[in-house]
């Protein structure tokens, strides 16, 4: 009897917290989405920078994961409606859809630190790294490369019934492509691999914004390398926080299959919902931190 009204509790809970925050990260990051392209687009300044370029693509493919992701999930756990059960192309494309938003965002997160590295460099040769002709084929490459290397999302993604709930579920049924795209892709590719990156050149950057004022560089350069870096800094730190819950919950989730208890799994599910919820924060909040620049 206690255990129902736990798993009852835990149950409402997940969708109180996926219907009321889900709704106001999704609405607050597809304005501040908004708002971030029309800011990159309407200002010349920011229209000749490579690292507005990244953060403006960034922009893009962050409401594209809201979209396809987040707009989802509240569909299902608010509405109890969930198309990848009555479609298997629904299934499949949705999971294809979303593992190119997430790696090109973070790509770009990449590039815009690199970026931002190379054009406050005293050394003019790596300063000429930094043009807007070179971001444009990185995102362009990078972008497609994703596109392609999510294609086994298409072949290994269906349905099948839960052996815990008796309800068809849209899973990843091959188990060694589940674990490959769990610590490769998400662990490795979404995770460690650019927070190193954006925290090392970051400080790098960031040390190099520090001697600007003893460099001969134009006021307005000068000041523009400043406010792009400490976006830039500030999105690195706040990525980690981020995406830290979600990336452990995956993994632990992933080692819990042949757990039977309904509360530990309940619980399990309700954890879930909270570092998906705090994942979301990243495509909403990240844009958001540019608006007002």
């Amino acid at each position: 009897m206690l255990s129902s009204s736990i798993i009852s509790t835990l149950t409402f809970a997940s969708q109180q917290v996926t219907t009321y925050m889900g709704i106001l990260i999704l609405g607050a990051g597809l304005l501040g989405g908004v708002c971030n392209i029309i800011v990159f687009l309407s200002l010349q300044t920011f229209r000749q920078s490579s690292c507005a370029f990244y953060l403006m693509a960034m922009s893009f493919v962050n409401i594209g994961q809201l979209l396809m992701g987040l707009t989802i999930r509240i569909m299902i756990y608010s509405f109890g409606i969930d198309w990848t059960q009555s479609s298997l192309f629904y299934c499949k494309f949705r999971n294809y859809s979303l593992q190119p938003c997430v790696l090109t965002s973070v790509t770009c997160m990449c590039l815009a630190t690199v970026d931002q590295f190379f054009a406050t460099c005293s050394n003019h040769r790596l300063q000429q790294w930094s043009n807007i002709k070179l971001a444009h084929r990185l995102t362009a490459g990078f972008t497609l490369f994703w596109i392609l290397y999510a294609i086994p999302c298409l072949v290994y993604y269906t349905q099948i019934v839960s052996p815990i709930t008796g309800t068809i579920i849209c899973t990843v049924a091959y188990r060694t492509f589940q674990q490959y795209n769990t610590y490769f892709t998400m662990l490795g590719l979404e995770g460690i691999l650019p927070f190193s990156i954006t925290i090392v050149i970051g400080s790098m950057a960031y040390y190099n914004v520090r001697r600007l004022a003893h460099r001969t560089v134009p006021l307005i350069r000068r000041e523009l390398d400043k406010q792009l870096t400490t976006m830039v800094l500030v999105q690195v730190f706040y990525n980690i926080f981020v995406f830290t819950p979600f990336i452990v919950m995956t993994v632990v989730s992933l080692n819990t299959s042949t757990i039977q208890d309904p509360v530990i799994v309940a619980e399990l599910q309700f954890a879930n919902i909270i570092s998906f919820i705090i994942f979301y924060l990243y495509f909403a909040v990240s844009m958001n931190l540019f608006c007002d620049e």
